[in-house]
């Protein structure tokens, strides 16, 4: 029950992602709302490498960061990001789907040359706190970045202003 539900908000959600990344025009990818900011390129893959932690998130109970390979991929271009978002998606459904109910419950920690990032914790806390509010929290980013840039944003949950108006 727990995997089923995880995967049905996964599912929802991962669309709602793929449609923010899709409205985001080669025009905005340099832009940066603050001089400590990411660029909206940089945001945005921040937001589709997410997706790549669902593999190290399921299969281990130990997350080895400094082990971790990026998926860099050439920022100059909107569709190389969502490129890499399509293929971060398909892995961590995959890991979703293989996981039980039981392995959610089991404690999960995040480590690095010899530092611990995140504390042990059950797997589900980690999923919905760490990989899926994580994704929440930068594309509520990512819609101010749009808007700040003149672009639309697409509705997530119902008609957005610009879709209304």
């Amino acid at each position: 029950m727990l995997v089923q539900s995880i995967l049905g908000e996964f599912l929802h959600e991962a669309e709602n992602t793929r449609k923010l990344l899709k409205a985001i025009p080669d025009s905005a990818l340099d832009f940066k709302p603050s001089p400590t900011s990411w660029t909206t390129a940089e945001l945005a893959s921040h937001i589709a490498e997410i997706y790549n932690w669902y593999t190290g998130t399921f299969q281990a109970n130990v997350f080895d960061i400094s082990k971790y390979e990026y998926d860099n991929v050439d920022l100059s271009k909107a569709e190389n990001i969502v490129g890499k978002f399509e293929r971060a998606f398909e892995k961590a459904k995959k890991s979703i789907e293989s996981a039980t109910d039981e392995s959610l419950t089991e404690m999960w920690t995040m480590v690095g040359n010899g530092k611990t990032y995140i504390p042990e914790m059950p797997r589900i806390q980690v999923v919905r706190g760490f990989l899926m509010n994580h994704v929440y929290h930068h594309r509520g980013e990512m819609i101010i970045y749009l808007r700040s840039t003149g672009n639309k944003v697409p509705g997530l949950y119902g008609p957005t202003y610009e879709e209304s108006n």
